[in-house]
């Protein structure tokens, strides 16, 4: 792979990572609720998505969705279904008490595990993600050149710049509600995150390819 043309991905990939999405809302609402470094187990999660779906694209399973529609219209119910789920489960655990959202809850093991599940649940039940990313890479793939190294090239630059961005958008979101905890402003945000999962669950559930 070219310096030009990783850098061009490089630089696309960003821009992609930086747009507002089911990742980023989850992430923001996870900082707020759990602290910063609770929700970078679901940040994991939301890579190991990402992973998988260059395994699946690999696989030629990226292209396979495509031409199924049944497959894609379940997992695009499935996914819509869960993001519903999630905001709205936000959106209530918003209204309680204001020295209840001051208190930084104590995450334990199991929780973690959950906040991983999560993140790794919105972006598996996201097929309208999958087929993006396999729209994408081949235009960055030179097939003159060994395909999976520049998978591995892809992949691990996606996951790195990934990572950054939603750890950015959760240190920020968990850096400005602690100046609100005790006052109806956290709650008013909670709320705005659960919002945006339920209105991405509705835009999901009307998509098309």
């Amino acid at each position: 792979m070219s310096i030009q043309i990783f850098l061009l991905y490089l630089t696309t990939w960003s821009l992609v990572a930086l747009t507002p999405g089911p990742a980023v809302m989850c992430s923001m609402a996870q900082s707020t609720r759990f602290g910063f470094r609770s929700s970078l187990a679901g940040i994991s999660g939301i890579q190991l998505g990402n992973f998988l779906f260059f395994v699946c694209i690999a696989l030629g399973l990226g292209t396979l969705l495509a031409t199924a529609t049944t497959a894609f219209a379940v997992l695009r119910v499935l996914g819509a279904i869960y993001l519903f789920y999630l905001g709205v489960r936000i959106i209530i655990s918003s209204f309680r008490s204001p020295a209840m959202r001051a208190a930084q809850p104590v995450v334990s093991v199991a929780a973690h595990h959950g906040l991983f599940l999560q993140g790794l649940l919105i972006q598996l039940t996201n097929p309208k993600a999958l087929l993006f990313v396999s729209a994408l890479l081949p235009q960055f793939i030179e097939p003159h050149r060994s395909v999976p190294l520049q998978l591995a090239i892809l992949v691990f630059t996606t996951i790195a710049v990934d990572a950054v961005v939603l750890s950015s958008y959760a240190f920020l979101a968990q850096r400005g509600i602690k100046s609100f905890r005790r006052s109806r402003v956290s709650a008013w945000l909670e709320r705005a995150f659960g919002a945006a999962l339920v209105f991405f669950g509705f835009r999901l559930l009307l998509s098309r390819k």
